[in-house]
């Protein structure tokens, strides 16, 4: 019998001390998600348990990036998932990195929290617009697309007109405009805009948060594309984990966190 061998993805972007976010819940998603994961370290957090408007953050220097990288590459990674990135130099190194990569990227572009606040200035806004965006499928919340285009995003209207604008003028393969920030709605809405046209992807909203949602996602969705699956499957079943993960989450000090292991 011939074996299949587990598809390798890599991932991107900034560590979580605890585990909740980032790196560290990606490398820990993988494995029940049918493949193994790579990590490149772009930059270094240190969250705790408190919610804090400041979490301290570094950016790895530029050829350390891309030193990891050329180490990954020794695995050739059928699909990468890129997050929280800290600063523009980090995104232009990023960039270059990918650069060329004929293999799915799914950009999680961690520039505004769930409660609004922006993670990100001026500067790593416009390298993302201009230098990262390109070619990847982009998976912004609603404060974040309204940070890339400047315009309001609070229904699904404008989340249609997000996600064709965020193709025309960025150059994204795809664009998943992410409603879990509608509010009050009970259905948990997000639209998907690709060459095969806009299609929304509705269903019940499930109580509760979880911190990593996003991280979560574009990890589910890295593994679906690696091992195959056509993209408008893979984001169902990508949705589909977030919301059990959010259904089973764990309360742990000021936040409901994954409960991995457990799913």
């Amino acid at each position: 019998m011939e074996r299949t061998l587990t598809p390798w993805i890599a991932v991107v972007g900034t560590t979580h001390p605890l585990g909740f976010a980032g790196l560290t819940l990606s490398l820990a998603l993988a494995p029940g998600l049918g493949v193994r994961a790579a990590a490149i370290v772009t930059g270094v957090s240190a969250q705790g348990l408190a919610a804090a408007d400041e979490i301290p953050r570094r950016a790895v220097d530029d050829a350390l990036i891309a030193a990891q990288f050329r180490a990954v590459d020794d695995l050739a990674p059928a699909a990468f998932h890129v997050g929280a990135l800290v600063g523009a130099a980090a995104v232009r190194a990023v960039a270059r990195a990918l650069a060329g990569r004929e293999v799915p990227i799914v950009l999680d572009p961690v520039i505004a929290a769930s409660d609004g606040r922006r993670l990100a200035d001026d500067a790593t806004v416009a390298a993302l617009r201009g230098e990262l965006i390109a070619g990847t499928l982009l998976t912004p919340n609603l404060d974040e697309a309204e940070l890339l285009l400047d315009f309001p995003v609070r229904d699904e209207g404008a989340m249609r007109a997000a996600g064709v604008a965020l193709r025309e003028r960025f150059g994204a393969r795809a664009v998943l405009v992410k409603g879990g920030h509608l509010g009050a709605s009970a259905q948990l809405l997000d639209v998907l805009v690709s060459d095969a046209g806009v299609r929304s992807f509705g269903g019940p909203r499930r109580p509760g948060t979880m911190r990593g949602t996003g991280d979560a996602l574009g990890t589910a969705l890295a593994a679906e594309l690696a091992r195959g699956t056509p993209l408008e499957p893979a984001v169902e079943r990508a949705r589909a984990l977030v919301a059990e993960l959010i259904a089973c989450a764990r309360r742990i000090g000021t936040m409901n966190v994954a409960p991995l292991g457990e799913v």
